[in-house]
């Protein structure tokens, strides 16, 4: 941390107030300098040695609260900060000790003791305020109250100007810990009352605190952790790889440090899983499982149970799947879409449509249903219900258009290409598609991209490009072959022994040949559509290409033309 943070967070020992004098040698000295150095284990390991001979002082207790912290012993940590906040009550220092009881506040939190951590916050506040003058703890003791409006209470309209507040304590007191703090609380307001971009530059600004080593070792996972989670909300995959592997480069440099917990664990382990990288994604999974089910067990494990979920289903191991997707709903997370695509894949079409047509009709809010929406279509589509899909994608496209997420703009022109090729309109449906390919290459999303060349090769068989076919499905059988996504190369090589569209069609699709035929018998659009399960607005588009393709210009010219080449059965 900068000198002018060095000083205000630990004074000299002549006036720590408790245990050790000027001149203290030995192991301390080693404690206090592999401290500094950032030797997080050794340090620990030194000044907990130091305390046995000789109790530590607040400077040396502060050090230890944090170095315990930062290796992931959060009791040991709070028992070190509840010492160091009472030697600075006994030394009269009521500020120091209100910074301390910060501390305390949040590490009791991510314990999950919530009425314990209220009680320390609040111990905090009052000590502030009993300073004896404007200090910079005042703005401390707001921050769980201000967080408190914008996580609880979901008001980000009353959580902003607290936050501004805050930056201003922290700005006038040239405190760098608690300016991260509040524009952290401001960013992530700035972004849910819908100033995006404004948002998203003030926290990049707190992320280069964090990696230009401006803020405590400390306050870096937990603003780390809230980025990735903004980022996660908002779709933001290239902001949240970027400053994934930013802070990846400087947690290398130090030893022991154990700087993920919570949430961000798993997000992480999605990133790795959208770069391809399974094995690492499967073991960051596995590590958020462990950490996360740690006694009191935290919100998150769910979340982690389920990611585990995800990369076992497309991996094909279904047994674990499912167990996975069981411990995810017994954690209180969703198992859906996970596990209706889990059925899908085994057949089960009519349990998995079931299941994910009640997962989006009880999902909450556009983010919840976003990542719904794509499983419907995919589903609605193996069920044959094509209405279905075309309003599930139809309703992804909105929420794309929205957001102007680059993730979800690749969802929605994947989803739309899918519902065109069953629509039988293959020319539209290769638009769509190539705009989630070069989405999904842009975004460095493997497994996504090979899924939609497969769909390309089938709007190229559709329109007679058995050649442009068989290339797309070799690419894609690669890809999936090096991510290890045994069903999905399966699927893919099954495609690829589809016998090519029969000839002498008029270069008709599969679903315009049976529009056709439903035509030729003398059925209205309106009856057509309700037996092929699509709209009559399709319906009618789909009798335009017919036209087109085959030079007629009426009904009864395409009723001739379809008996005359034997498509009515």
């Amino acid at each position: 941390m900068p000198p002018v943070l060095r000083a205000r967070a630990f004074p000299t020992a002549r006036t720590a107030g408790a245990g050790h004098t000027v001149g203290v040698t030995g192991t301390l000295d080693r404690g206090r300098d592999a401290f500094r150095h950032r030797r997080w284990g050794e340090a620990v390991a030194a000044l907990r040695a130091a305390d046995t001979t000789d109790p530590l002082g607040a400077d040396d207790l502060e050090r230890l609260a944090m170095a315990l912290f930062l290796t992931g012993a959060d009791a040991d940590s709070v028992e070190a900060w509840t010492r160091a906040h009472h030697a600075c009550l006994g030394a009269d220092d009521p500020g120091r000790a209100a910074r301390c009881a910060f501390w305390l506040g949040f590490g009791v939190d991510l314990t999950g003791t919530n009425a314990l951590a209220a009680g320390w916050f609040e111990r905090a506040r009052r000590l502030a305020d009993g300073a004896g003058g404007p200090c910079v703890e005042q703005g401390y003791a707001r921050v769980p109250g201000a967080l408190a409006r914008l996580m609880v209470a979901a008001d980000p309209a009353a959580a902003r100007p607290e936050f501004e507040d805050i930056v201003g304590v922290a700005e006038r007191f040239g405190d760098t810990d608690l300016a991260t703090l509040g524009r952290l609380g401001l960013g992530h307001s700035l972004v849910l009352v819908g100033e995006r971009a404004a948002g998203l530059a003030m926290l990049d600004e707190v992320m280069v605190a964090v990696t230009a080593d401006e803020v405590t070792p400390v306050l870096a996972g937990l603003a780390y952790c809230a980025v990735i989670e903004i980022c996660h909300d908002t779709y933001d995959l290239r902001r949240a790889r970027s400053w994934t592997d930013a802070l990846t480069s400087w947690c290398a440099t130090q030893p022991d440090l154990e700087p993920f917990r919570g949430n961000c664990l798993i997000h992480r382990a999605e990133i790795l899983q959208i770069d391809g990288a399974w094995t690492e994604a499967m073991i960051e999974a596995q590590l958020a499982v462990d950490r996360l089910s740690r006694p009191p067990g935290r919100m998150g494990v769910g979340a982690a149970c389920y990611q585990r979920g995800e990369l076992h289903r497309l991996r094909g191991d279904e047994a674990a799947a499912e167990d996975a997707y069981r411990q995810a709903s017994h954690w209180g997370h969703p198992p859906q879409p996970g596990l209706a695509l889990l059925r899908l894949a085994q057949g089960r079409i009519e349990a998995a449509a079931a299941a994910v047509a009640r997962a989006v009709a009880e999902a909450d809010g556009p983010l919840a249903r976003s990542k719904l929406l794509p499983a419907r279509v995919e589903i609605s589509l193996a069920a044959g219900d094509v209405a279905g899909a075309e309003a599930a994608a139809g309703e992804l496209a909105d929420l794309a258009a929205a957001t102007d997420a680059p993730w979800l703009r690749a969802e929605a022109a994947h989803a739309t290409g899918a519902v065109l090729i069953v629509a039988g309109d293959a020319p539209a449906a290769l638009a769509a598609l190539h705009a989630a390919h070069v989405g999904w290459h842009e975004l460095g999303a493997p497994y996504e991209a090979a899924r939609t060349r497969v769909l390309v090769a089938r709007a190229c068989r559709a329109l007679g490009d058995d050649d442009g076919a068989e290339l797309e499905l070799e690419a894609a059988v690669a890809a999936f072959d090096r991510l290890g996504a045994a069903p999905a190369a399966t699927r893919a090589r099954a495609d690829a022994t589809v016998p090519p569209t029969v000839a002498d069609t008029g270069g008709l699709s599969p679903r315009e040949r049976e529009v056709l035929a439903l035509v030729a018998t003398g059925r209205t659009n309106r009856a057509v559509a309700s037996e092929l399960h699509i709209s009559e607005k399709t319906v009618a588009r789909h009798l335009s290409n017919i036209f087109t393709k085959l030079g007629l210009s009426s009904r009864s010219a395409a009723t001739a033309y379809a008996y005359e080449h034997d498509l009515v059965p």
